[in-house]
């Protein structure tokens, strides 16, 4: 690192991908994340959100989040949940920051470890993240990336241990794109030790190298172009958009991937306790049906409030601030 100053060593760890953590680390942030969040409801009804958690175990600590993708629960959730856990946050996006006019990552992630505690970044490349890890002093975590969203997986896991469904031996489908949710995915079944079968139309399968990661841990994992046989005998169904943001060919994407709707004919060839679950923000009518959305086996707004849980157990494992043992 060029130049003297303060910071030079690593401090805490950084969270690009769920096996950073490894999965006696992601239980532990399950865990915690169900403790802190019973914590503060009480016979009052719950605490205000931006009320800080008895211990404030990040007090005087601030998260920059940088944001090269637009977003709604991943801003509040790690605002907030910084604001749970004593600390506070700030935003920075391309458009009124350096980044914009070409400051590189390197230069980025060096100046910021000197002015915050961690960085957390939302973009279009994988790469940029590795990189802000790369030159970062401080922790850096992944909000989202083409190749990856492991905060997001964190707060499913977290529903769906919430709503009775233990993780070894669970049978999870997912229908449509094998996107960056589902690479997450399959990296949580390797590490949880759960099975997945997916249901995407030719051209549109998940990168290889997930589905080798979640077989090579012994997990069951199925790719079909049947959308029935995916959903049959599942315990959770996940889907997610089809088309993301600044994606073209949507037209060919959204006719290949019509077969793949979670409707409720879908979701009766699931267990009959089956959930589901989308990270939002969904197309309903498109991924996933009216009936379906709303209806009693949806968990998406439990899914979303959870990003706040998980996301202040994540910072603290990235803080060393987290028992894994």
């Amino acid at each position: 690192m060029a130049g003297g100053g303060t910071g030079a060593a690593m401090q805490g760890r950084s969270f690009l991908d769920l096996s950073d953590a490894g999965g006696d680390a992601i239980a532990a942030m399950i865990g915690d994340a169900q403790t802190r969040k019973a914590a503060r409801f009480d016979s009052s009804g719950g605490w205000p959100k931006g009320r800080a958690d008895a211990d404030a175990p990040l007090a005087g600590h601030v998260l920059g989040m940088i944001f090269e993708k637009n977003s709604t629960r991943t801003r509040v959730s790690f605002d907030i949940a910084m604001r749970q856990l004593g600390g506070s946050a700030l935003i920075l996006d391309a458009a009124t920051t350096q980044l914009g006019r070409g400051e590189s990552i390197a230069d980025t992630a060096r100046v910021l470890s000197r002015m915050v505690d961690a960085i957390m970044i939302r973009t279009d490349d994988h790469a940029k993240a590795q990189a802000l890890a790369e030159h970062a002093t401080v922790p850096v975590i992944n909000g989202l990336t083409d190749r990856s969203h492991p905060c997001q997986i964190v707060a499913d896991l977290l529903t769906v241990i919430e709503h009775g469904k233990p993780l070894p031996g669970l049978e999870l489908a997912w229908l449509g794109d094998g996107n960056n949710v589902l690479h997450s995915l399959l990296e949580a079944a390797a590490l949880m030790k759960f099975d997945i079968r997916v249901g995407a139309p030719e051209g549109y399968d998940p990168q290889d190298e997930f589905l080798a990661m979640a077989r090579d841990a012994g997990c069951r994992v199925t790719v079909t172009r049947d959308a029935a046989e995916a959903a049959r005998g599942a315990d959770v169904v996940v889907t997610d958009t089809w088309v993301s943001m600044g994606q073209e060919h949507a037209e060919a994407k959204l006719a290949a991937m019509a077969p793949f709707q979670v409707d409720a004919a879908l979701m009766a060839l699931a267990r009959p306790d089956a959930r589901f679950l989308h990270c939002l923000p969904a197309h309903v009518g498109e991924e996933v049906s009216q009936e379906v959305f709303e209806g009693p086996q949806s968990l998406v707004f439990d899914e979303a409030e959870n990003r706040i849980h998980a996301q202040k157990s994540i910072l603290l494992w990235c803080h060393g601030k987290l028992s894994t043992g």
